[in-house]
């Protein structure tokens, strides 16, 4: 297969969601509360379908186990990423994920290691990274008694920033912030505190402190920051990170560039402009703002021609 899988996303209600995923990529909504779009997926709970090509139709659940060639014969019972972009109208709840050998155990999925691009922040805006208390004991005396202002560290945000966000680490996303996550492919979230709001039906949502004490790491680490840019003909490449789950990069395209492949398989999410994305000088494909997609494994060279900002992962080592 040398064509890409381009996919459609899946939307997802949340309760501190919004409209902005309309406003910004013209999606179409099923409410005025989308929180989020999951933008490439084979998750049990929003598979992304396949909408060219010979496996039109298809999710991509169905791709990963019916044509693994796909992926370079990649092992695995999961496609091991997910890729979704996040309007958080309001504050999300603070929450943290448990690593693999937890979520296994007590969810039968994999664990959660996510990271953040920031694609707009309003101003002010600020996201909960991590956590003061020294110890176990002092992170269960703070939770347990809900002293949150002595527990959370809050950091400033900005349009363009990074954050890799490993398992065991306390976050939350700020209202009035739109991200681009890469994650590994896992709904498990250990809700630790949610400001006391209620649902639509007046109830208040399900905490989960004892799973929370659990996984989360101390003393809490500090976001690394540290990004790699280089700039070659007509494409300037950010490193966000590599590591075992997932490798992020930002390609910003301007005029045409050339790309070796460097991975079994490569997905890829057009933040903003257009152009197309040419193959062995005779296929092309129109790319503009909001769309997904993956490159497959027989697809060893690729060039984008146009003016356009995406952000592309590849699976890490372990995955």
């Amino acid at each position: 297969m040398i064509e890409p899988l381009i996919l459609e996303p899946v939307m997802q209600e949340k309760i501190w969601g919004g409209t902005k995923l309309k406003e910004a990529f013209g999606y179409d909504l099923p409410s005025d509360k989308v929180g989020e779009c999951w933008a490439i997926s084979a998750h049990k709970n929003g598979p992304s379908k396949v909408i060219n090509g010979p496996y039109k139709g298809l999710t991509l659940t169905e791709v990963w186990d019916q044509h693994r060639d796909v992926f370079g014969h990649a092992e695995g019972d999961v496609f091991p990423l997910l890729t979704k972009i996040l309007d958080a109208t309001e504050d999300l709840s603070v929450q943290v994920h448990p690593d693999d050998a937890y979520g296994l155990e007590h969810e039968g999925e994999l664990g959660k290691t996510e990271c953040w691009y920031v694609i707009d922040a309003d101003e002010g805006s600020e996201i909960v990274y991590g956590h003061h208390a020294k110890t176990k004991e002092e992170l269960t005396e703070l939770i347990q008694n809900g002293k949150w202002d002595e527990l959370l560290q809050r950091i400033p945000v900005k349009k363009g920033d990074f954050f890799f966000v490993p398992s065991g680490t306390i976050h939350a996303i700020g209202g009035g912030i739109m991200i681009l996550e890469t994650q590994q492919s896992s709904d498990t979230t250990y809700r630790v505190y949610d400001y006391d709001r209620k649902d639509d039906s007046g109830q208040g949502r399900e905490l989960h402190l004892q799973q929370s004490i659990d996984v989360t790491t101390v003393p809490s680490q500090n976001p690394d920051s540290s990004v790699k840019t280089e700039t070659s003909s007509n494409i300037q490449m950010t490193t966000f990170v590599e590591n075992e789950f997932f490798n992020v990069y930002e390609w910003k395209v301007n005029g045409v560039a050339t790309f070796a492949q460097t991975a079994p398989y490569t997905l890829v999410s057009v933040l903003d402009g257009e152009g197309e994305l040419v193959i062995d000088d005779t296929q092309s494909y129109e790319l503009k703002k909001g769309m997904h997609f993956i490159l497959p494994n027989d697809l060893k060279a690729w060039s984008i021609d146009g003016t356009l900002q995406l952000i592309a992962s590849t699976p890490g080592e372990k995955l």
